[in-house]
């Protein structure tokens, strides 16, 4: 029983892999990327730099595998029916299956944050050490806080409406689950800039004559693209970074500037980064994701269903019970870490489409060139980081590839005739 099953997971897993790289590839932006040049970082970045970012950087990696390492070993124990009096406190709460559930589901949410708060508090203060963070430790506490009570609402209506389907379609929960796990992306993806981004920033509308807004507005004239709302956020209250972000859909859509780009940055820069931006809404980046969700969603949750059964089974509860939840979150966990490599990858694509809309909306390569650079030393970002690292984790090329398709773009361009 226990190989095939192990027989029927294996299979599970290369059939979710080859479908979500055939998602990648059929979501993958139309335009091919720019083809990046050799790029030596030691010409944009002396050799101070580079350690500095290095030695930040390669500790918060550290520091983040070991917070999904202590988070994995807690619910492996848990999955597993340790300790003992974890397993008898779910029991005696699936003696109400609705309630207990969802209670089950808050537990394991807030159980999980608190497991990576001492990490998390550590990457925090690394933060701060290198003048990144400019947030003392009552309020990150407090931002940690509400972080923590959203999620546990939202694991706990996930972990009853989990235990529902399952004692309503059995083994076939999986199927209307992708429909859920499709309307609550999307759902998060309309609500998150009106509702859940606000409990953390304040958000302003940027004035009609603020030059920021201009330029925003005058980029997606040039380029054909409705922006939406252009919006300014409080950043500054809680990091140095530079950044701005595209989020919403239909009448949540936005642009959003953080002010210490505003404030900062050269013209020149706020105009790459802003065409960047507006290149996310000009390819529908947003439904992008979401389409890719919809796409992996059932052979997904089909694996974190084998996977959870199989750990119910070795610890002896039923697979619809509470007490199976730490199983399937396991699962779901295990699930989204595989996932997460072509997700990824898709991000990495949709990124570099983006540096080619903002290059060709701009043709200002080396706006672009210095942007990066810019970003990579202000943010205190290793440049060129491990290989490895940026295929599972990465959502973004790294610098040095960014730089080098700039400076293709930009010796491409003059070599074209002139008219």
């Amino acid at each position: 029983m226990w190989h095939s099953r192990r027989a029927r997971v294996g299979v599970v897993v290369v059939a979710m892999v080859v479908v979500a790289e055939g998602a990648v590839w059929l979501l993958r932006p139309d335009a091919p990327p720019v083809a990046p040049e050799p790029v030596d970082e030691a010409d944009y970045f002396d050799a101070a730099t580079l350690e500095h970012a290095r030695d930040y950087r390669g500790g918060q990696r550290l520091l983040m595998l070991a917070g999904i390492g202590a988070q994995g070993l807690v619910l492996v124990a848990l999955a597993t029916g340790r300790p003992p009096a974890a397993r008898a406190a779910l029991e005696r709460l699936g003696e109400r299956p609705a309630l207990g559930g969802a209670a089950a589901g808050a537990g394991l949410s807030v159980t999980l944050a608190l497991v990576a708060l001492p990490l998390d508090l550590a990457a925090h203060e690394r933060a701060v050490d290198v003048g990144l963070s400019t947030q003392s430790l009552g309020p990150w506490l407090g931002d940690f806080g509400k972080s923590t009570a959203i999620s546990a609402l939202l694991a706990a209506a996930g972990a009853a409406l989990l235990l529902a389907l399952v004692r309503r379609f059995e083994r076939l929960w999986w199927v209307p689950g992708s429909a859920v796990v499709v309307a609550t992306a999307a759902a998060l993806a309309w609500l998150a800039p009106v509702v859940l981004a606000p409990l953390f920033n304040r958000f302003e509308p940027l004035p009609e004559g603020s030059e920021a807004r201009a330029e925003v507005i005058e980029l997606g004239r040039e380029g054909g693209v409705d922006v939406g709302e252009v919006y300014s956020v409080d950043a500054s209250r809680r990091s140095t970074a530079l950044n701005a972000y595209v989020g919403g859909l239909g009448p949540t859509k936005r642009v959003v500037l953080y002010d210490n780009l505003i404030d900062e940055a050269e013209r020149a820069e706020l105009r790459s980064v802003v065409a960047h931006e507006l290149g996310h809404v000009a390819a529908s980046d947003i439904p992008r994701g979401i389409g890719f969700v919809a796409i992996v969603a059932p052979l997904g949750l089909l694996l974190t269903r084998e996977l959870a059964v199989a750990l119910a089974d070795r610890a002896g509860v039923p697979a619809g019970s509470v007490a199976a939840l730490p199983a399937y979150a396991l699962g779901i966990a295990v699930t989204s870490l595989i996932l997460a490599v072509p997700g990824n990858q898709l991000s990495r694509a949709v990124e570099r489409a983006a540096d080619r809309y903002a290059l060709e909306l701009t043709e200002e390569p080396r706006a672009l060139i210095d942007l990066q650079a810019r970003l990579a030393a202000e943010n205190v970002s290793d440049p060129d980081p491990p290989a490895v690292f940026t295929t599972v984790f990465g959502t973004h090329p790294p610098t040095v590839e960014r730089i080098g398709a700039a400076l293709a773009y930009e010796r491409n361009s003059n070599r074209r005739p002139t008219r």
